[in-house]
């Protein structure tokens, strides 16, 4: 079987090569385009977003009990402390769809229930307290309070069709393969939670955006976020000292590289791709022109909110980014419900996050965890334009 696949993967090459407008003008953006998000998502994302996300979720495998994981993320956990604290991830964790990829699939390899894992995986890009204000003061306080409360229901409500979607295959992964396991825990708890809040808050600084506005509080933490970062460096380097062995800390960078390895290969390449189709954010220069996509995405019949939901989900967002692409997109004559819709289902999916959820969860979960962000999303999206329709 593996050697028809092989086959295949020539012959898609093949005609691939044989095909390829090398004359076309936009075909030779498109690649530009490619590489320069690539670029910029190594330059931006990579040192400061997912290194440190990647040693969280290192550290989640090494250090946390996974009888915890069981127990208050677990496919038997009591559902409404799982789900409020998946759904309200978020606000704590500013990060963009790939960078939440590493945390999601520490939890989950640990033991979490599917639901609970994928309501974590959808709020942590999706409920951004920073996003959620832009969107506010850039778009309107419909639209941050739209994205706010639809964030936080999509997911509860994905988390718990995906639990009731994948039961029995959850009920038994988690019977064959983590009810069994009884370990001790290596640190005092309160040592463990010193250590877990020092990486997040390494995380949470060492991505913090600059602030559109050059005044006030969130401006002030921008300026100092350097130095708030070095004193936490320093922090985790005693605590590493005073209360890790040699042999803790030798396990935790082998996990981190694990995820590294299994996660950034399929990154870069769907970000390739994504930058390839649609080019770099506001640019028109990647095969498929913005000026089809503001011609889909107009009005609000249910094609409209449809395709925006789609586009949002194949598009990759860095944080903070949508607000002024929809605040374009939104001059060019974009609807109020797809521009809602894409909001919902953008920064929570992408090519590359699809590539690497496969990998952890398999197809089948992979598309049905998609499909429920497309579906709830063009139906909010509707809902949404038809009482913006109904102000003006």
């Amino acid at each position: 079987m593996r050697e028809y696949w092989k086959l295949l993967i020539v012959v898609l090459v093949f005609v691939a090569l044989y095909v390829m407008p090398l004359s076309n003008p936009r075909f030779h953006s498109a690649i530009y385009e490619a590489f320069l998000m690539a670029q910029e998502y190594a330059r931006k994302h990579v040192l400061f977003c997912l290194i440190p996300a990647f040693f969280i979720a290192g550290a989640i495998a090494v250090f946390v009990s996974q009888a915890s994981v069981i127990k208050y993320f677990g496919a038997e956990a009591k559902k409404w402390l799982s789900y409020s604290v998946a759904s309200v991830s978020g606000s704590v964790l500013a990060v963009c769809s790939c960078t939440v990829l590493p945390l999601f699939a520490g939890i989950y390899k640990r033991g979490a229930g599917i639901g609970p894992a994928t309501a974590f995986l959808y709020s942590g890009p999706a409920i951004n307290v920073l996003a959620i204000i832009l969107t506010a003061r850039i778009l309107g306080w419909q639209f941050g309070m739209a994205r706010a409360l639809g964030a936080v229901a999509f997911a509860v409500v994905i988390g718990l069709l995906m639990a009731i979607i994948f039961r029995k295959e959850d009920r038994d992964r988690t019977r064959a393969g983590f009810e069994l396991l009884e370990e001790e825990p290596r640190q005092r708890p309160f040592q463990t939670l010193l250590y877990f809040a020092t990486l997040v808050l390494i995380l949470v600084f060492a991505a913090w955006a600059r602030p559109k506005e050059l005044v006030g509080f969130w401006w002030g933490v921008y300026r100092i976020r350097w130095y708030l970062l070095a004193l936490l460096l320093v922090a985790l380097t005693l605590e590493l000292a005073r209360w890790f062995r040699r042999a803790d800390i030798r396990e935790w960078v082998d996990s981190t590289w694990g995820f590294a390895k299994q996660i950034l290969p399929l990154l870069f390449a769907g970000v390739l791709v994504a930058g390839s189709l649609m080019g770099m954010p506001g640019s028109d220069r990647g095969i498929i022109p913005s000026r089809y996509v503001a011609a889909w995405v107009g009005g609000n019949s249910l094609q409209s909110n449809f395709v925006a939901s789609v586009i949002g989900a194949l598009m990759y967002f860095a944080t903070l980014t949508e607000v002024p692409i929809l605040q374009g997109l939104l001059g060019s004559g974009m609807g109020h419900g797809p521009a809602l819709a894409l909001l919902l289902a953008g920064p929570a999916l992408s090519l590359p996050n699809m590539l690497v959820i496969r990998s952890v969860l398999g197809w089948k979960k992979t598309l049905t965890y998609v499909l429920l962000v497309v579906v709830m999303s063009t139906i909010t999206g509707l809902v949404f334009g038809f009482m913006m329709g109904r102000e003006a």
